[in-house]
This record gives C-alpha cells, sequence and structure tokens, in this order.
C-alpha cells in the first residue's frame, strides 16, 4: 500500500513538474494595435505599451497595423522607440501601411504582410492630400533612410570580393517619398513606390506573408506562446470621449455660461469654479493631444483678463472688451485645429469650419444656458435652485438699515483732524478714531472738524469755523 502511494506521488510530482515546464516554455508575446491615425494619442500609447512589455518581461512585442498614416513627428518618436527597443519588434501589416505607416513598419525587425495589403506612399501631405513643401520631403526622406539603414548590411562572398548588401535598401526606403527618386526595375520618376507583399519580399522590405498574427508568430519559430494585448487606460479612454467636437461644444458652454453668470451674480462662487474645471477638461486633452498649443492657452487667458478689467475696472465697454472676446474666440479655434504653431499653410479648410461652428455653437449655448439657468435660480421657490439665492428683503421700515444706529448719531459732531484730510483720512470724535473725507479742500492735522452727515457708514466733514 506504501508503494502505491509513493508511485503515485511521485507520478504527480513529476506532472506538475513538466506541465510548469511547459507553461515555462511559452513565450510571453505583447501585442499593441495600431488601427487608427497615427496621432500624439497613438505616440503616448506606444510609451505605456512599451513600458508595459518591458515591465512583463515580454519576449516579442507584436505590432498588428492597419493605418493610412498620421502626423510626421508622432510616427518619428514612435520609429525612435523600436529602433531602441531591447525587445524584438514584429509588425503585421493587415492591409495598410501607408505614410507614417510606412515609416514605423520599416523599423520594427520584421515585417509580414497580408496577401493584399501594401506599404509605402510616405510622401508628407495636408489635410488635403497634397503634398507639403520639399522642407518637410527632405526630412522624411531622410528619416526613412535613416531608419532603413539602422538594420544594417549583409555580407556576402563572391569569389575573392567582400559584397556588403543593405537588409533594407535605403533607396527603396527614399523612392516611398520622393517620385523623384528612380531605381531600375523597381520605380520610374514621377512615382512614388508602393510595395505589394510579394514585391515587398522580393527586396527585402517584407519577411513573409500572414493571415493572422497566429501566422506571423508561428513564422518567426514562436510555436508555444501567451498573449497580451494592450489595452487603453480610462484617461485614454477619457482624453479620446473630451475631444470629441460635441462635448468640445459643451465644455464651450460651461465655460462662457459660468463666466457670464458669476459675473451677473457676485458671491455665488460655484459658476465660477464649474467654468474653471470646463476650461481644464477643454484644453488638458487638446493640449496632450498635440492640437492645443501653451500659446493658444495662453491667448485665451489674456482674453480672460481683458474682459475682467473691462468689466471691474474701466467703465463702460470698449478696445479691452472688445479685443478680450476676440482673443478668448481666437484661443479656443485655434485650439481645435492641427495647425503647427504659426503656420497654418497645411491646414484644411473642413477642420477651420468646424473649429469655427463648435466655438459659435458652445459661446452662443453658454449665453442661452447662463439666462435660463439665471432665470431659473432668482425666480425658483421650490426645487433644487430654491436656496441659491436669497428671496427676502429688508424693508428699512422694518428696521433694517445698512448703517449702525451709533454712526448716523455723529452728524454734527465735533472733533479734530488726526491726520490730514487730502481729502480722506482720519478724525478724532469723542476719544474714537473714525475714517472721513473733507467735503471740500484739504483739512491739516489737528484742525477742529465737524461731521455734517453720514452716508454708507462714511464720516463726511467740514473744517470747523472758530
Amino acid at each position: 500500500m506504501k508503494i502505491a502511494k509513493h508511485i503515485i506521488f511521485t507520478f504527480l510530482f513529476f506532472s506538475c513538474f513538466l506541465v510548469l515546464g511547459q507553461e515555462n516554455n511559452k513565450k510571453l508575446v505583447y501585442k499593441f494595435n495600431i488601427k487608427q491615425e497615427i496621432t500624439k494619442a497613438t505616440w503616448r500609447q506606444t510609451m505605456q505599451a512599451f513600458h508595459a512589455a518591458d515591465t512583463l518581461d515580454a519576449d516579442v512585442f507584436l505590432i498588428h497595423m492597419n493605418t493610412y498614416g498620421g502626423t510626421v513627428l508622432d510616427a518619428d518618436s514612435i520609429r525612435t522607440k523600436i529602433l531602441e527597443s531591447n525587445i524584438p519588434v514584429y509588425v503585421f501589416i493587415d492591409n495598410n501601411a501607408a505614410s507614417a505607416g510606412a515609416l514605423i513598419s520599416i523599423a520594427c525587425d520584421s515585417i509580414y504582410m497580408r496577401p493584399g495589403g501594401s506599404i509605402g506612399a510616405a510622401t508628407v501631405v495636408n489635410q488635403t492630400g497634397q503634398a507639403m513643401p520639399d522642407k518637410y520631403q527632405s526630412y522624411m526622406r531622410s528619416t526613412m533612410r535613416a531608419t532603413a539603414e539602422a538594420h544594417g548590411r549583409d555580407t556576402l562572398i563572391s569569389g575573392n570580393d567582400t559584397i556588403y548588401q543593405w537588409r533594407r535598401d535605403p533607396k527603396i526606403a527614399e523612392a516611398m517619398v520622393d517620385e523623384r527618386v528612380y531605381i531600375e526595375g523597381i520605380v520610374d520618376t514621377g512615382q512614388v513606390l508602393t510595395f505589394t507583399p510579394t514585391e515587398a519580399i522580393k527586396y527585402g522590405y517584407c519577411e513573409g506573408t500572414a493571415e493572422n498574427t497566429d501566422e506571423v508568430l508561428k513564422q518567426v519559430g514562436i510555436e508555444e506562446y501567451n498573449i497580451v494585448e494592450y489595452e487603453p487606460s480610462w484617461i485614454e479612454r477619457i482624453i479620446g470621449w473630451l475631444v470629441h467636437p460635441v462635448i468640445s461644444g459643451i465644455l464651450i458652454m460651461a465655460i462662457i455660461g459660468g463666466i457670464y453668470f458669476e459675473m451677473q451674480s457676485p458671491g455665488i462662487g460655484f459658476p465660477l469654479g464649474i467654468a474653471i474645471i470646463a476650461a481644464v477638461a477643454y484644453f488638458a486633452p487638446l493640449y496632450l493631444e498635440g492640437l492645443a498649443a501653451n500659446w493658444e492657452i495662453i491667448v485665451f487667458i489674456l482674453g480672460i483678463i481683458l474682459v475682467a478689467i473691462e468689466i471691474f475696472v474701466i467703465p463702460g465697454f470698449g478696445v479691452a472688451g472688445i479685443l478680450g472676446i476676440l482673443f478668448i474666440f481666437t484661443g479656443l479655434v485655434l485650439s481645435l485645429i492641427d495647425n503647427v504653431n504659426f503656420e497654418f499653410e497645411h491646414v484644411e479648410m473642413r477642420g477651420v469650419g468646424i473649429a469655427v461652428t463648435t466655438v459659435v455653437l458652445g459661446i452662443f449655448g453658454g449665453f442661452i444656458l447662463a439666462l435660463y439657468l439665471g432665470n431659473k435660480i432668482f425666480s425658483a421657490q421650490a426645487g433644487p435652485f430654491k436656496n441659491l439665492s436669497l428671496k427676502t428683503v429688508q424693508h428699512k421700515n422694518e428696521g433694517y438699515i445698512s448703517v449702525e444706529s451709533s454712526f448716523l448719531l455723529l452728524k454734527g459732531k465735533s472733533g479734530t483732524a488726526k491726520t490730514v484730510l487730502r481729502p480722506g483720512g482720519k478724525v478724532l470724535i469723542e476719544d474714537e478714531v473714525y475714517d472721513a473725507v473733507a467735503e471740500s479742500g484739504f483739512i491739516d492735522k489737528d484742525e477742529k472738524i465737524i461731521v455734517t452727515k453720514v452716508e454708507a457708514t462714511q464720516l463726511y466733514v467740514e473744517k470747523q469755523e472758530e
């Protein structure tokens, strides 16, 4: 009986050992999807994905790509991150890797494509599809060349000659950007190079074709593996939600409505708080997305300051107020436009139209909201708004006065000037010091005075004749 138990225990022990050994032999694959336009959000998520892969000690970083491109600066940041990665990076092009997507793909250690897919067409264009000036193309050409060169060269021995051959020909990478590049048998002048999977394999820009990521992993020799897929954090989801034009319009309504309502109802406080929170929620995601620049936010804040100065400092409504409104409008609009600093040549008019419409509707809606809530709050006798404003009236005939009765008794009293009154100063009456204003001229210190009137806790005095 003891022998049987020992055999069973030994069998279970080695079974567990074999299972754990198999689990340990499995590779950890970290999968990251790029299936949208490449923006600052893509770059931000790429950093998060690589950090997670490093933390998990992943064996492979696999990019599942299907994109028509995006911003060059963000794509350049992503390709640099890939080139610096200690983890092998593979990309599976599921249909398209155009423009910025081609740059990212070329940076990867191995490229696999779905049959019918394409890679290339990396000319820098604006939102209307028009080619950007040559300074942009020059930057993209050099970046594509450098990325291809980063994968090094293979050494070939032919007889007594040593031949060095680029693993990925930099000239081909350049031809994906510049239509002037001519490569015999590959591309003629006047054409921007785009490869099919077969062509990409032939010229070293693809290691093979696959129908899905499982086939890709098999082709790189990974049979047993666990996949961990990147999921955007709740912060990323909130940012994506906040930059939607409809939500931006609602936030503008809250900003304008809160400011307007606070000015109409000084002392309440919470409308200004709502406006500040809405302004942060409006600008912060746009700043993170690379749309709102520092100077555009400063223009908006300067507009708020000018409007406040016009209302609280300068009587009437003039230049400061008009400039303030113009700055507020400009700051809100520019933060929604994908311009680079002060360059607007590549900005699509459709995008400008959407931005202007969003801001105009938001401002108009904000005023309507403020007027509606103002009417509700100040007229509500019941409901949630009833305690937000004072409804009682303190009538004078009921004994409510704005000045203490002892102050009123000072009228006609005599005293001396405690300080020089020019015309304001201090006076001494019955051993008590009060603030006072001379009704005419200046009154020197220690001169005799008499209180002529009392208005709104303010004493008015005259020089007392001897």
